[in-house]
């Protein structure tokens, strides 16, 4: 997967900021696009293209279990969301609806990694290749079932 970086140096990103509530009736996922990161960021609109990545700190996607937070990411063009952490409903909501990749990264990375950067990310590897600064990064490998979900393409796809 190769895409730009969209970077939020800070850490708690909570999905109130990722889909703000007053959202939450809005059933067109198209819709509820336009207003992903709009609690934070009101611009994230206009500078997403499709195939973009968020950069965060540590605990992203905490607050309430909603699922139209992964939801309007992806419909946004975000293929993943690259932190330190993440909070275990959005990371399993991302995973089990085959919205978009949580992935974990080390402070190496997290530093490393500039708004605007170029990065391609090889899962089979485990590494980020910065494409922009010409470095590269580990990122922590997904669990054999999370692994096998993904490969699935979601939960419902999934057969053990």
């Amino acid at each position: 997967m190769k895409g730009n970086v969209i970077k939020y140096e800070r850490d708690n990103i909570d999905t109130d900021v990722i889909i703000p509530g007053q959202y939450l009736k809005v059933h067109d996922y198209a819709e509820l696009a336009t207003h992903a990161m709009e609690g934070l960021d009101p611009d994230f609109h206009s500078k997403v293209k499709e195939g973009d990545f968020i950069l965060s700190g540590k605990n992203f996607g905490c607050g309430s279990s909603r699922e139209h937070a992964p939801i309007a990411l992806s419909h946004s063009g975000v293929k993943a969301v690259l932190a330190l952490s993440f909070a275990r409903i959005f990371y399993r909501n991302s995973v089990d609806g085959a919205f978009l990749l949580p992935i974990e990264i080390e402070e190496d990375a997290y530093k490393g990694i500039s708004e605007g950067d170029e990065i391609d990310i090889d899962i089979n590897k485990n590494e980020i290749n910065n494409l922009t600064k010409n470095q590269t990064y580990k990122m922590k490998p997904f669990s054999e079932i999370i692994g096998k979900i993904i490969e699935a393409g979601g939960l419902f796809n999934y057969k053990p």
